[in-house]
């Protein structure tokens, strides 16, 4: 992923800055857009997908942007920063760790799967968290016990 700054306009002490995204696959897939930052938020402004995004995927563009353009206007994960309108990430709801944290995103996906919702999702949702840091939540869960393996050994 590379981001650039591409303009930025200021009103008084707050800044809206806006930025060109490349994501780039390996198996040769990319994704271009325009991200703008602005009041602690993050928009996607344009978007132009080789092969095309499915809704799903437009659905979680901003969440995956989050973290690239927070390091671009130069704030830390849940800090301030002034060249970003005042927050560099939008602010997320407060999640307990260690082993309550991971008891609660299995119970999350529990409900997801008995409701017949994308459990992953419902995780990203309930965490406030990106899609990968939730896999990486739900593949705490499964260490632990609190969900079944992925794949049954044979």
């Amino acid at each position: 992923m590379s981001v650039r700054p591409a303009w930025e306009v200021r009103q008084n002490e707050d800044a809206t800055r806006w930025f060109d995204v490349r994501l780039a696959f390996t198996d040769g897939a990319c994704v271009d857009a325009l991200a703008v930052v602005a009041g602690g938020s993050v928009g996607v402004e344009d978007v132009r997908a080789e092969p095309a995004l499915s809704l799903d995927d437009l659905a979680v563009l901003a969440d995956w942007l989050e973290e690239s353009l927070a390091e671009a206007c130069g704030a830390g994960p849940g800090t301030a920063s002034d060249g970003c309108g005042g927050q560099g990430r939008r602010a997320r709801p407060a999640w307990p760790r260690g082993v309550e944290g991971r008891w609660l995103v299995a119970q999350e996906y529990r409900a997801a799967q008995r409701n017949g919702a994308d459990p992953v999702l419902a995780v990203m949702c309930a965490t406030g968290h990106s899609r990968r840091k939730s896999l990486r939540l739900i593949g705490q869960a499964r260490d632990a016990g609190l969900l079944a393996p992925r794949r049954a050994r044979r």
